[in-house]
């Protein structure tokens, strides 16, 4: 069992409390699940700072019978690229992870390694929102410490292999947050004009960008891993549902960029 790392940071521990909170993100947020949404990129950070923009991607998603899940790895532990297999505990409940895809993967670059997973924020913070929208998933938690263009395409291909031999509907989350600690108006400048490729599919150009401003997003790989499986499995769109960072909660000098988008088929 993985136990939560961040409940009492992150988000509240206690589930009443939890709960109520993510409810107030969906406020004035229509829930109209688009069943077209195959990907979606969602902010990690605390939910004061970032629900807001999370709850309109997961007020847009569809039903899943698994929600893939990637994520950087910020602690450095474990393997370069990790999935979980263990069960996941949060203040809301346990939730499964899909043995059947997990086991289905070639190993080739996904080890399944817990240790990468144990004190790792920025998965476990979309499953309360899972929690909270849906009442039966799995998850597939993938957390990846090697980022560059040419891991995001082995990855993304054992997935996409493993995804492509079930019949089970699949939705792929990267988990990421934009620009970090600069002031908003360059984070919005810096933002938007990396999330541009992102919009367009586009990887290699989103990696051109990143390199071109040296960018702060720290979950650029999931990002790209995301593109890949959703593109590779018919994805032809993608849009911005939000985009917002933490000065808009609490005034502060430098801020941290958030967008909420989502991939379609």
């Amino acid at each position: 069992m993985r136990m939560p790392a961040v409940a009492g940071q992150f988000y509240p521990s206690n589930p009443r409390t939890l709960k109520k909170e993510i409810k107030s993100y969906f406020s004035k947020i229509t829930i109209a699940p688009d069943q077209t949404i195959m990907g979606a990129v969602v902010p990690h950070a605390g939910y004061l700072y970032s629900g807001r923009t999370a709850a309109h991607v997961y007020a847009a998603l569809p039903d899943a019978d698994t929600f893939v899940i990637i994520g950087p790895n910020h602690t450095g532990y474990g393997s370069v690229v990790s999935a979980s297999s263990d069960s996941w505990s949060t203040p809301l409940g346990t939730v499964d992870c899909d043995l059947d895809i997990i086991e289905s993967l070639s190993r080739s670059i996904i080890d399944i390694d817990e240790t990468a997973h144990l004190y790792e924020h920025s998965i476990e913070v979309q499953i309360p929102f899972l929690q909270t929208r849906f009442r039966d998933f799995e998850i597939v938690p993938v957390c990846m410490g090697l980022q560059d263009e040419d891991m995001t395409r082995d990855v993304s291909a054992e997935l996409m292999d493993a995804i492509s031999e079930t019949d089970k509907k699949v939705v792929v989350i990267a988990s990421s947050d934009f620009t970090h600690y600069k002031p908003a108006n360059v984070a919005y400048d810096t933002d938007h004009y990396v999330i541009e490729p992102i919009l367009e599919l586009n990887v290699t150009e989103f990696y051109s960008r990143i390199r071109e401003r040296d960018a702060s997003v720290c979950g650029y790989g999931p990002i790209a891993v995301m593109m890949r499986v959703c593109r590779g499995l018919g994805a032809n769109s993608a849009r911005l549902l939000n985009y917002a960072n933490s000065g808009d909660v609490q005034p502060m000098q430098d801020v941290v960029g958030y967008a909420g988008i989502v991939v379609n088929g």
